[in-house]
């Protein structure tokens, strides 16, 4: 089956250690736009368009100590598509950590992927994203991703 349309979501990304965050670094969650609004349209849980084969990609991990002033910028082509930042988030990083590992339990190594911001689409053969994550406006990562 040839997939037509998958689509980019770039998330701000926790590394956890302790049961608390010490890194921060860029995800890409993808997802199969087909199958999930077939499954959606059937009534059936959509996991198959979020749970593929590299469905997450994330950069490096950088260490931090505290979420505050944290900041996404993803560019397509060069254009500015998606920015935000965690004052945006209905759930912060903090409270996120809590409630994860009460309903699911948090291990070592474990990446809490946080949310979207506006700005998801398409993805075609070639697409270049540049990827920034920025504590108090200055870059801590900047990765660049090429669709093959």
């Amino acid at each position: 089956m040839i997939i037509k349309e998958q689509h980019y979501e770039g998330e701000i990304s926790f590394l956890i250690q302790n049961k608390k965050i010490v890194g921060v670094g860029f995800g890409f969650d993808l997802t199969l736009r087909e199958i999930q609004s077939r499954l959606k349209q059937k009534g059936l849980p959509w996991e198959r368009a979020k749970a593929f084969k590299n469905a997450a990609v994330f950069s490096d991990f950088v260490e931090i100590d505290e979420t505050e002033n944290l900041e996404i910028e993803v560019y397509k082509n060069g254009k500015l598509v998606q920015k935000g930042d965690v004052s945006l988030m209905i759930y912060k990083p903090d409270f996120l950590v809590k409630d994860i590992d009460k309903i699911f339990g948090l291990a070592d190594g474990d990446i809490i992927m946080s949310g979207t911001p506006k700005g998801v689409g398409g993805v075609e053969k070639g697409d270049k994203f540049t990827v920034r994550i920025l504590k108090n406006k200055k870059v801590l990562i900047e990765k660049e991703f090429t669709c093959i």
